[in-house]
């Protein structure tokens, strides 16, 4: 990651930062951008903030666990005031695709949990169509092929093709911390994406997609020398 990318990542986790406030729930998201969050975050509870985190993923738990971020579990607090985590693509009406760090349904099981849920990122990820990065699919290891040939059924249906790969973690498949693997679509542009997120949902082997509708509420871009508030109506 270059210096001015990682400058971007910061200076949003910075204005999300803002939001949070003693005592808060906080879900607390998976990736680049959450983790400068996270950094961000410990600084201020080691300065005094009270708060405790869900993490989205066993690799943010862990960095949680190190600065020294206090942590509980969506059992023990099964409801969140605030949800700051990063996406992959941000389209209109803040509709998005997340799962490229391999922790989507941790990150919509948090995120639907909260009462808000804030995106961080740097400019390029936003787009006027969501679908140039890849749509990741989470899926049952049972059935793979027969889950695999029904996406793409779902897919024709709506106008949609392209390559559908399972995610490789070198010469292995990845696999997420639930034990599910990930296929990752290359659909290009996808215009409807309430009609694919139903329809997706609709197949028994898929776990869950990368389509996040109707949970972020506000967003923090950064690029251009500021940090952009942009919200449902932008």
């Amino acid at each position: 990651m270059s210096g001015d990318m990682r400058e971007l990542k910061i200076e949003a986790a910075r204005a999300a930062l803002g939001q949070v406030t003693d005592g808060m729930r906080l879900g607390i998201g998976t990736g680049s951008t959450a983790e400068e969050f996270v950094r961000l975050l410990a600084a201020r509870v080691a300065e005094g903030l009270s708060v405790i985190g869900v993490p989205t993923s066993e690799r943010t738990a862990r960095l949680c666990e190190e600065l020294g971020v206090p942590l509980t579990t969506l059992d023990e607090t099964p409801a969140l005031d605030l949800t700051i985590d990063g996406a992959d693509e941000i389209g209109p009406g803040l509709a998005l695709i997340k799962g490229g760090g391999g922790a989507l349904l941790r990150e919509k099981i948090v995120a639907a949990a909260s009462q808000r849920m804030i995106v961080i990122a740097d400019k390029s990820k936003m787009v006027e169509t969501l679908g140039q990065f890849p749509l990741p699919i989470e899926v049952n290891v049972f059935g793979l092929r027969a889950t695999i040939l029904a996406i793409e059924s779902v897919a024709r249906e709506l106008g949609l093709s392209g390559r559908l790969a399972v995610r490789q973690d070198g010469e292995k498949p990845f696999v997420t911390d639930g034990g599910h693997l990930i296929v990752d679509a290359s659909f290009g542009r996808i215009r409807d994406p309430r009609a694919l997120a139903n329809a997706l949902h609709a197949i028994p082997g898929v776990v869950e997609h990368g389509l996040f509708l109707d949970l972020a509420d506000t967003a923090f871009i950064a690029g251009d020398g500021e940090v952009r508030t942009v919200g449902l109506s932008d």
